[in-house]
């Protein structure tokens, strides 16, 4: 974890599938979610780029699949309330996890000057990892706030069922050093202009 974090001004805060899909009961099948403060730490950064005026860009997953809970059309493809869009911010509508792929994320952020990144949201292991994975790939340099994001309960191909909490964390040592610095919002939120 880093110690003492920079933030140029100014950064991108991306938030990543941040919609009311995630809370139908399916998606804890296997197994309650971590990080229940996720939500509020997410809109407290969120407040904060808001204050300083520092871009904003809200990923909303458009699934195709038909019965999907983030299909359109649907209550679940609607934003949280805590942290949706305000007039004005940035919305990536994306179909696949990776909020790069099939998007015109990059050429905005390359078109805006941004080169470090927030990014938060979930699912950790799915469409949080995959776009951050694409992002590091491309060359920004990549912040994790890592209680601004959950997961999950998950069963390995051998039936061992892993805690949600192994889950996220064994995602976040993935990406950790080679795509992303993990932290935790806190640090950011103290690298942030007064």
């Amino acid at each position: 974890m880093a110690a003492q974090l920079t933030l140029p001004a100014p950064t991108a805060l991306i938030l990543v599938d941040l919609q009311r899909a995630i809370d139908d009961p399916r998606w804890a099948a296997e197994g309650p979610r971590n990080n229940p403060q996720a939500e509020a730490a997410a809109a407290a950064l969120l407040g904060d780029w808001r204050r300083i005026g520092w871009p904003i860009i809200h990923v909303r997953h458009d699934s195709t699949e038909p019965d999907s809970t983030y299909r359109p059309g649907q209550p679940g493809n609607d934003f949280k309330p805590g942290t949706a869009p305000r007039s004005g911010e940035t919305i990536i509508a994306k179909r696949v996890n990776s909020a790069f792929i099939g998007t015109d994320l990059d050429r905005h952020l390359r078109d805006t000057g941004q080169s470090r990144l927030v990014i938060l949201g979930i699912i950790t292991n799915n469409s949080l990892e995959a776009t951050v994975r694409n992002a590091a790939n491309l060359g920004y340099a990549v912040l994790v706030p890592e209680d601004c994001c959950f997961t999950f309960a998950k069963r390995d191909l051998n039936g061992r069922l892993w805690p949600a909490e192994d889950v996220h964390a064994l995602s976040l040592a993935n990406l950790h050093g080679e795509y992303a610095t993990i932290c935790t919002s806190a640090a950011i939120r103290a690298a942030l202009p007064r």
